[in-house]
């Protein structure tokens, strides 16, 4: 019969003296901690004429044998500062000019994969400005850029393999904020944060139609047009559909990284967040849960400086992001996001922790967010142009294609024709997607229950009828 003591020292000292086969009262490995036990070694028999009461007196004077290991005692009055002297320093490869910095580490990248990372990197901002130019004209509804996050976008999915699972960014969409054309911006404090991961899928493989083809809601989008713009997901790329709630996706991604574990799969999960995320009880919960479960999973914050209009010194008062690692027992690095060597190295690495030691990594890659934060905003309402023009001026793009130009990869000429093919070809993909048709109505209704509901049939009846009755007052190019 195993005899499980913990918790009474006067009961366990009881047995002990009368049953020296302690490893019938405490099977290796089976108790929660022990009073006597040192290095995991067997703890030893003792009886009443030796001198075990005062080993235990010596002992607990010295530390407290506590659940998890032993806490040390100190006998002056201490209280953990909250926070240090200095601040943690931020791994960086490539200087302003696109140098290496003289003794750094990082991955070394090929030729092919540097060029490949640099022209995904342009196509991209070549994306961003005619989508956001498109929102502006009145072509698209909404949309939002990655100026100046480039580099954490492409290059830690540079990265990562196809069969790692990436649950990108979520949003959260004020209920009382429903034009989504509206030029106001008096919603913009109320949302903590919203989605820029367009270049990870952009990496994976989704074209331009399959884009554009999102953004305008017609009949080639993954989600039928059921999704508000820039709410990307692909099944076949590994990579979660955006939702509209700000840091849901961080506790789901580490349900997905257990998965990846229980199957022993050699992959890991990617979840992508904002420094505004962090204020959200979620990406707690998912830190601790991540630890204790020792998921492999790379929590990759964008600390772009703004939560919206709010900036970081409003949002916490600890040193950023990565710190908070520690309280959870997650391993943990702050990375130049604007250094795309730097952001491929430290995911490289995260990723080979995660997936050989099975545990969690906080990737803190800060950048700072060039762009208004929507296409509803005017982010000179809260900070000033100069601050915006001295991070323009570091752009990431520019910084890596300076270095593949110094190696010889890559030239002006080359530069010059491919933004000019590339924004042709982002053009075309746009204008065929303006005339292609929507989704038919039923699609509103189905791919939720597999046998539509009495409440769901009567409101599409409601709709057949008021169409019927106002056929003017609705889009033509919906099929019926």
């Amino acid at each position: 019969m195993a005899i499980w003591i913990s918790r009474s020292r006067r009961i366990f000292n009881h047995f002990v003296q009368r049953a020296c086969p302690l490893s019938l009262l405490h099977p290796r490995g089976s108790r929660p901690f022990s009073y006597f036990e040192s290095n995991q070694q067997e703890p030893q028999c003792y009886h009443e004429e030796e001198d075990y009461h005062v080993d235990i007196k010596h002992d607990e004077n010295q530390a407290m044998d506590f659940p998890g290991g032993k806490i040390p005692f100190v006998s002056q009055m201490k209280f953990i500062s909250e926070s240090s002297e200095t601040r943690l320093a931020c791994y960086r490869v490539l200087d302003n000019n696109g140098s290496p910095i003289p003794g750094s580490v990082f991955e070394q990248v090929r030729k092919d994969l540097a060029v490949k990372m640099y022209s995904t990197m342009v196509t991209l901002q070549i994306m961003d400005n005619i989508f956001d130019e498109a929102k502006k004209q009145g072509r698209l509804s909404f949309y939002m850029t990655s100026v100046g996050e480039e580099a954490i976008n492409i290059a830690s999915a540079a990265a990562l393999t196809p069969d790692d699972i990436v649950l990108p960014q979520a949003i959260f969409w004020p209920s009382d904020f429903s034009d989504s054309r509206s030029t106001n911006s008096y919603y913009l404090k109320k949302s903590p944060f919203f989605y820029r991961e367009t270049g990870v899928l952009l990496w994976r493989g989704f074209t331009l139609e399959e884009f554009t083809s999102q953004l305008l809601g017609n009949k080639g989008d993954n989600g039928k047009g059921r999704q508000m713009p820039i709410h990307y997901g692909s099944n076949k790329l590994n990579y979660f559909t955006v939702s509209s709630t700000i840091a849901t996706q961080l506790p789901q991604a580490v349900g997905v990284a257990y998965a990846l574990k229980m199957d022993k799969k050699e992959a890991c999960v990617v979840t992508y967040f904002g420094d505004g995320t962090t204020s959200e009880g979620d990406f707690h919960a998912a830190l601790n849960f991540a630890a204790v479960l020792e998921a492999p999973i790379i929590f990759l914050c964008r600390n772009n400086g703004w939560a919206i209009s709010t900036p970081v010194a409003e949002q916490f008062r600890s040193d950023g992001v990565a710190i908070k690692g520690q309280a959870y027992g997650v391993r943990s690095i702050r990375v130049d996001g604007n250094d795309a060597l730097a952001v491929y190295s430290a995911i490289r690495a995260a990723r080979e922790m995660a997936i050989k030691e099975q545990r969690p990594i906080i990737v803190e890659a800060m950048a700072y967010r060039v762009g208004d934060h929507a296409s509803s905003d005017d982010s000179t309402k809260y900070r000033s142009r100069e601050e915006i023009e001295y991070w323009r001026r570091r752009c990431s793009v520019a910084r890596f294609g300076k270095w593949i130009q110094k190696n010889g990869w890559w030239s002006d000429e080359e530069e010059l024709e491919f933004r000019g093919n590339t924004k042709e070809q982002v053009l075309q993909a746009l204008e065929r997607a303006e005339e292609t048709e929507k989704p038919p109505l039923a699609d509103l209704f189905t791919d939720v229950y597999d046998q539509i509901p009495s409440n769901l049939q009567e409101q599409e009846r409601y709709i057949r009828n008021a169409i019927k009755r106002r056929p003017n007052e609705y889009p033509s190019n919906i099929p019926l």
